[in-house]
């Protein structure tokens, strides 16, 4: 766990969260995307019964996001590959979230697959004021545009403070750690452009950037949008050879992250204030035996069914005022 230095417990604490849901797919086939793995007569058998179990997981972890310490659900949560808002309805709709005041932002992207990233938050802690996306485009070695998941801006007031939050699910790693990497280096060069532009605008703008961003916190993709934007990443000490937010080859990673503006902290009462992160493990989200022990219990291990909640733990920092 990653902390500030100590002060008294304050009455105003919320918890600020990414999750990759790990494919957080309706059953039904949409003809503008490649959805066909999650669709009932699929090798996956994505079935109504699979489909309304995995929410109810999700629905679980999230509502338990931060709770320890704030006594409360998260009042921001980023999310990843989702489908599209009729998933997202339906989440907010299971027996954990329905009673909490949630709505979300979410805009269809250009990602072939469908996967997308939107936020959730609590309508008695957030208020949006604006909201856009920004697309990533690469040039496919045959010729022709490469899209990939959008980043989110949803900038808001969090306990009257302005906030901007930039949710991000970077390139993946399938075509090759090496290969890919230019890619998240694009990425993370059009999110300082972002940041720059906040910050033009407001020069004392406070700034949360969070995502899936499928590279380590000491990956260069990551060291360049810290030190260039003057970030704080509370998750450089988090991660260990037994601990991160998922497991490649029996490795740990922490690919989820959450980065914060250098703003949050000033150390009085009238401002939010960072206090701690985390990556949030607790034992009902791992695999309780065998090789895979402790590690996240995912809903598919290649087409097999487990049934579990993402391969992905959610990570996750408080803010106090």
């Amino acid at each position: 766990m990653t902390e500030a230095p100590q002060n008294p417990i304050s009455p105003d604490i919320y918890t600020v969260a990414f999750y990759n849901t790990e494919n957080l797919f309706d059953i039904y086939n949409d003809r503008s995307k490649n959805d066909r793995d999650y669709l009932p007569n699929s090798d996956k058998h994505w079935t109504k019964k699979r489909y309304y179990n995995k929410l109810q997981k999700i629905g679980l972890s999230i509502s338990k996001i931060g709770e320890a310490e704030t006594d409360n659900p998260p009042s921001i949560i980023g999310l990843a590959e989702v489908e599209n808002g009729k998933v997202i309805r339906d989440l907010l709709n299971t027996a954990n979230l329905k009673d909490i005041p949630y709505d979300f932002v979410h805009f269809n992207s250009k990602d072939e697959r469908g996967m997308d990233v939107a936020l959730l938050y609590n309508k008695k802690d957030f208020t949006v004021t604006h909201s856009e996306i920004f697309s990533i485009i690469f040039d496919r070695p045959e010729g022709g545009d490469d899209f990939t998941r959008d980043i989110l801006l949803v900038t808001g007031t969090l306990n009257g403070e302005t906030i901007s939050i930039l949710v991000n699910h970077w390139a993946s790693r399938r075509e090759g750690t090496r290969l890919s990497e230019a890619k998240r280096m694009q990425s993370s060069t059009k999110v300082g452009t972002i940041i720059q532009s906040l910050k033009q605008a407001q020069p004392e703008a406070k700034i949360i950037v969070m995502g899936d961003f499928n590279d380590d916190p000491n990956c260069n993709s990551i060291t360049q949008l810290v030190e260039n934007n003057n970030l704080f990443n509370p998750m450089n000490t988090l991660r260990s050879f037994n601990r991160g937010s998922l497991v490649h080859h029996l490795k740990w990673h922490l690919f989820d992250q959450i980065m914060i503006t250098t703003n949050f902290f000033k150390p009085d009462d009238t401002h939010l204030e960072f206090e701690e992160a985390n990556i949030f493990d607790p034992e009902f989200l791992k695999e309780y035996k065998g090789k895979y022990k402790g590690t996240p219990f995912r809903t598919y291990a290649g087409e097999k069914h487990k049934g579990g909640y993402s391969d992905h733990f959610p990570v996750y920092i408080t803010l106090t005022k």
